[in-house]
């Protein structure tokens, strides 16, 4: 399939990826729904009424909508039809789009002159724990390596509940926050004292968003679960390492997680992941019936994790990592988030946890590349870091490579602000 605008095999939004996000541009700045394609974007609400198949004929104002919500509330025929729709649209050789020069100035605009917005209204966010070698690392840490992982955690995907209102858009800043942390052992019953945090972390995440509904006490079945994931997202889950450190027992982060929680603006579709579907992480012991599938469900994307100071134009890669190597899937982690009949909902975002690789360049979080702060990181501007500085401006970045495109997710920004003021 050639598309009829033009763009380099290293460009991250081809016409095999078409991913969803919603954006506003300074001539119009109502929110609405695009696809990435090239350096452009598809204004879908201008093409709404070209949705004419079967699945979408009667649904075309879900492209008029302001989020993706109802979109993905729809099932995965409806999306499928989309994606061929639009694939079509853009194809060398449709005039539709094509040869009306009216309808393409209306439908296309520029990623570089326009803003980017959340692409769903997200009621509920759940952050899971599933790269085994970042638990791995942590547990040696924090315990021992004899006793690394807790003894749940090669039964179940563990996760906890987050905090879906500070769920931010890439580009918003992020601010050093407040908190109490203790110097010493937590259980050593030493006060606590309060001020800014001073070892701020960022964690290398992806993240998937919930498509369909279910009922309370209607779990879903891990066969049947990519029916309910509509596409993915970079994330980066800040953490305020010294804070967790002395709120995390007995019921785990809290504040150290809630201060924001950055995803990139565009999804990408499970169907433009396809290609790419690589053996499923080995588990030992054998799931539970409830968690078992044969069918392979693990993404070969490439991660990277970019660190540049303040006022510098050099930024440094500090982390090279792989979505490959998450110990549970998501068709597991979806099955287990619903074994108790909790419902999901249109837009509910569910994070990977932390991905880091089996060697040290591959950590996803600055805990684990600088072991606890006993290995600073150089970076290429000569400065060091144990954990992040004010003013550090930290970039993921995500791609499937192929052998003759790419599929690229954009980039996942934020800057680290200075601690505010108390009043």
């Amino acid at each position: 399939m050639v598309c009829f605008l033009k763009y380099s095999k290293y460009c991250d939004f081809p016409i095999e990826n078409l991913p969803y996000g919603v954006f506003s541009t300074p001539s119009n700045p109502t929110p609405r729904i695009g696809v990435a394609i090239a350096d452009g974007i598809l204004d879908l609400s201008e093409i709404a009424h070209l949705f004419t198949g079967p699945e979408l004929k009667n649904h075309q104002h879900v492209f008029r909508e302001q989020t993706l919500n109802s979109f993905m509330a729809l099932t995965p025929k409806a999306w499928k039809e989309a994606r061929e729709t639009i694939q079509s649209l853009l194809s060398e050789g449709n005039p539709t789009l094509q040869n009306n020069s009216d309808l393409r100035s209306r439908a296309f605009a520029l990623q570089s002159e326009s803003i980017m917005h959340l692409p769903a209204k997200i009621g509920d966010y759940t952050d899971f724990y599933s790269s085994i070698h970042h638990a791995t690392n942590v547990g040696v840490m924090f315990r021992s390596k004899e006793n690394a992982l807790m003894p749940n955690w090669k039964y179940l995907p563990v996760g906890y509940h987050g905090r879906a209102s500070s769920v931010l858009i890439s580009g918003t800043p992020i601010q050093r926050p407040y908190g109490q942390t203790t110097i010493v052992d937590e259980l050593s019953g030493t006060p606590p004292v309060f001020g800014p945090s001073k070892l701020m972390d960022f964690e290398l995440e992806m993240a998937f968003f919930v498509g369909g509904s279910t009922k309370v006490g209607e779990p879903i079945p891990v066969e049947k679960a990519h029916e309910h994931i509509f596409g993915f997202v970079i994330m980066n889950d800040w953490s305020a390492r010294d804070i967790q450190k002395w709120e995390y027992i007995p019921l785990g982060p809290f504040t150290s997680k809630n201060l924001g929680t950055t995803i990139s603006p565009w999804v990408v579709t499970t169907f433009a992941l396809e290609p790419f579907i690589v053996d499923n992480y080995p588990q030992d012991p054998e799931p539970f019936p409830y968690l078992k599938h044969s069918d392979k469900y693990n993404f070969d994307i490439n991660l990277q994790v970019d660190i540049a100071p303040k006022g510098s134009n050099v930024s440094t890669t500090v982390c090279r990592s792989n979505y490959k190597y998450l110990y549970w899937t998501v068709k597991q982690q979806l099955a287990h988030h619903t074994i108790t009949g909790c419902n999901v909902n249109p837009g509910d975002l569910m994070g990977s946890g932390t991905i880091s690789g089996d060697t040290s360049d591959s950590y996803g979080s600055m805990l684990e590349l600088s072991w606890k702060g006993t290995k600073p990181l150089v970076l290429l501007d000569g400065s060091q870091r144990k954990f992040l500085l004010d003013d550090d401006t930290v970039t993921m970045k995500a791609v499937c490579e192929g052998d003759d495109y790419n599929i690229g997710f954009g980039t996942c920004s934020g800057t680290l602000l200075p601690a505010k003021e108390l009043k």
